[in-house]
């Protein structure tokens, strides 16, 4: 437990570093994710249940961070149960509460071998949770431009293209502050990793004027891939693998000059989870390449198993048709598998701390709601 201990040490409410002792496994765990995040035939999960012989109760309940943690955040207070013994959490605010108030549990990196011999370099020892002491990812995606090529007649290259005053009406921009934020202090010619409290007002006041000129047409959560599919918005703050699944042929993605937001969303414990043996167990088993594959075949968003795209091509290889076609375009597209250039333009969330976080929510949060 090495690197837990190193990760845990001075993080105020962290559990007991006894967290372990004593721990066993019971056969059986309680997964909570996101929806669209597993086959809808569950094949990773009954792969996992044949090879562990854990039995798995899956739900697919966390529609947005923030809902999601105001849910679980009284009984983890309360040192009881959730319900569920893994669930996924997005690098930001709420997953920065949860360390900091010591709802999560340490990681026993003794029984993670996959993750250490099979995780990519850039999925070990975040920023936001250095050593991985409390996570480890489970899929990551880039925040940029989608645009619609039969409205849009000129190349997306830029953010400041979301303010030009000739998109009036026809801009769509992300509800939520922390994607809001960022790419509103990359706007004003700012590092959102390294940004500070003058530089988030000068992004506000920005963010502020597109809405008040009417450039924005609607701040979305997760519904902005139809609207520019149907050209309702000609370009877009959006997700990589939204594009990539559900946009139509003239949609286009364009990590911006500027730089765009690279978000992780992490497996991690409840520090009052009943099976947490059996869930390190399931993480583990899901960094061994051969079992990841099927999943990024699936999901289409960046896995942090690079090796995955060995097996997808040689899938590919074994297909044939339409099957084969889209294995190919999978194992090529930047969207699932960015190179060294475009990884470089990418920035994370600025990590708040407990006096900043309240700051710089005053900044973002009002701006979608009119205020």
């Amino acid at each position: 437990m090495a690197a837990s201990a190193c990760g845990v040490k001075g993080r105020g409410k962290a559990p007991d570093a006894d967290f372990w002792r004593g721990k066993r496994a019971a056969g059986k765990l309680s997964w909570a994710n996101w929806p669209g995040y597993m086959q809808d035939d569950q094949a990773t999960i009954k792969a996992f249940e044949r090879d562990s012989g854990v039995r798995v109760t899956y739900r697919e309940v966390i529609e947005e961070t923030g809902p999601w943690f105001g849910k679980i955040q009284a009984p983890l207070a309360a040192h009881q149960s959730i319900g569920f013994d893994l669930m996924v959490l997005t690098n930001g605010i709420q997953l920065e509460k949860c360390r900091r108030l010591g709802y999560l549990a340490p990681l026993d990196h003794a029984r993670l071998p996959n993750f250490e011999k099979y995780a990519g370099p850039g999925f070990k020892n975040p920023s936001f949770d250095p050593g991985n002491a409390f996570t480890v990812p489970y899929e990551s995606g880039v925040t940029g431009i989608a645009y619609n090529t039969r409205y849009v007649k000129e190349e997306i290259t830029s953010i400041a293209q979301l303010f030009d005053p000739k998109y009036k009406g026809r801009v769509g921009m992300m509800s939520d502050s922390q994607e809001l934020g960022s790419f509103g202090v990359f706007a004003v010619g700012a590092d959102p990793e390294k940004s500070t409290p003058d530089d988030w007002r000068r992004a506000a006041a920005k963010l502020r004027r597109q809405r008040d000129d009417g450039i924005v047409r609607k701040y979305y959560e997760q519904d902005y891939v139809d609207a520019v599919s149907k050209g309702e918005v000609w370009l877009t703050m959006a997700w990589s693998g939204d594009v990539y699944t559900m946009a139509g042929p003239d949609v286009a993605f364009v990590v911006p000059e500027e730089g765009g937001t690279s978000w992780t969303d992490n497996l991690c414990i409840p520090s009052t989870a009943e099976h947490p043996v059996d869930a390190l167990t399931l993480m583990d088993w899901l960094y061994v390449p051969e079992h990841n594959a099927p999943l990024t075949e699936f999901v289409n968003y960046i896995t942090p198993v690079p090796d995955t795209r060995r097996i997808i091509r040689a899938d590919a290889q074994k297909a044939s048709g339409k099957k084969a076609k889209e294995l190919t375009r999978l194992a090529d597209s930047p969207l699932v598998f960015p190179n060294a250039d475009e990884l470089a333009r990418l920035r994370r969330y600025r990590r708040l701390t407990q006096d900043e976080e309240p700051v710089y929510q005053r900044a973002f949060e009002p701006i979608p709601r009119g205020a």
